[in-house]
């Protein structure tokens, strides 16, 4: 461990836990930072999901803040809305900041590059090469295949050939890869890579975390809001409201309840891209059975899916999805110790797997309201076994801290 002492995280996107969304990388530092290593996690003061900035003013180049011994960078980038060319310039800026400022800090035996863009991994390699330390590289989504597949780009243009060259490179530089994807290594090695650089290192829950959420105060739009549905059976999502999550199909399923299951209602907890367009069609659609609502920080996460009766888990039929799937918020769901109703397909059927809950079939509100009529039909034992389940796959395959030795074997 002496000589992979010092580790630099480069996530453009990574939050801190008194923030909405995925902690993957400050829970795996903390796991590190208890094994003896110094870990600095570079992201930008811009929050993507909020479009401001949150974590630095407008004026500062960055901003030092440490939580529990992991200290965060916060890099000043272009602010941007919407998916244009000041997206693209908020990404450059990020990697030239980084790039700036990064001499300021002790220099990294170890740098993780996070492939939520392309700009961190390649800066990483580069200031990698500088320091002469080793160079991970952390595969989130396989990009730019995800993009074709949602037809965000197209698979012969400029910008994907451009893509593909770059992500082959980074296989090619890194000593090791890091996947969330089970099947990942597959793709990767039919890019002409070796199966023994690749590492499987899904996303987890720090359960000793979410089992102390902080409480939902009583005055905040969230707590007033479930307790105004209090004698109703509550449906939850949380997280991105993005176009790869389908979340027009479940505004489309509680259109079809609302006459019939009047008892039942729906909240979306969280934001994104898609989030306005949404709130339009509920409207549209006179939808009196959902509440949208604000992301909630992962300190309270815990205390707000423990207060649904069912969650939903959703994703639009991709065939990427045959390389599976690894997001934040199925694992926080099992770990609530809730039922939960899956509408997508995807290599590993982790609900299934887990016997937490239903899979249907995505796209489809009729197949959506089947399977939450059948979960809320259930006798309250049988949903609170099914939550169990869920719990119990969580604390054997997605404990943080199991996923955090397997990372110091990596860096070791």
């Amino acid at each position: 461990m002496e000589k992979n002492h010092t580790v630099w995280i480069l996530n453009h996107y990574a939050i801190s836990p008194d923030m909405a969304g995925g902690t993957r990388h400050y829970d795996l530092a903390r796991e590190l930072v208890e094994r003896g290593y110094r870990v600095t996690i570079f992201a930008s003061g811009f929050v993507h999901y909020a479009y401001k900035f949150v974590k630095i003013s407008a004026e500062d180049r960055f901003r030092v803040e440490d939580y529990n011994g992991v200290r965060f960078v916060w890099l000043k980038t272009v602010p941007y809305q919407g998916n244009d060319w000041r997206r693209v310039m908020n990404m450059l800026s990020y990697g030239f900041n980084f790039w700036l400022y990064n001499g300021d800090f002790e220099k990294p035996d170890v740098i993780i590059g996070s492939s939520v863009h392309p700009i961190a991994p390649l800066v990483g390699w580069l200031m990698a090469k500088k320091y002469n330390a080793k160079f991970i590289f952390e595969v989130r989504d396989l990009w730019p295949q995800t993009a074709v597949d949602i037809g965000a780009i197209r698979g012969n243009g400029l910008t994907a050939r451009v893509l593909y060259a770059w992500e082959k490179f980074m296989y090619q530089k890194a000593e090791k890869i890091i996947v969330l994807l089970p099947n990942a290594g597959e793709y990767i090695a039919g890019r002409g890579i070796k199966h023994e650089k690749i590492v499987w290192i899904p996303n987890g829950v720090d359960l000793q975390r979410f089992d102390n959420a902080e409480i939902l105060e009583p005055s905040s739009a969230v707590a007033r809001a479930f307790n105004e549905q209090r004698d109703k059976f509550k449906v939850v999502y949380t997280g991105a409201h993005g176009p790869a999550n389908g979340l027009e199909t479940v505004i489309d399923a509680a259109n079809l309840l609302a006459k019939t299951s009047p008892d039942i209602h729906f909240f979306f907890v969280g934001d994104g891209p898609e989030k306005a367009r949404l709130v339009r069609k509920a409207y549209d659609q006179s939808a009196n059975n959902i509440t949208f609502l604000d992301p909630v920080p992962k300190l309270k996460l815990g205390s707000l899916l423990r207060q649904s009766e069912l969650l939903l888990f959703c994703l639009k039929p991709l065939s990427v999805y045959k390389y599976g799937i690894s997001l934040n918020k199925l694992y926080d769901y099992l770990a609530s110790g809730r039922p939960v109703v899956m509408a997508g397909s995807a290599a590993n059927r982790v609900v299934e797997e887990a016997m937490a809950g239903l899979v249907v079939e995505p796209d489809n509100p009729e197949a959506l309201v089947r399977g939450i009529l059948k979960i809320k039909q259930m006798p309250l034992e049988e949903r609170t076994r099914l939550g169990a389940n869920g719990r119990s796959y969580v604390e054997r395959y997605h404990s943080i801290k199991s996923l955090g030795e397997t990372l110091a074997r990596v860096l070791e």
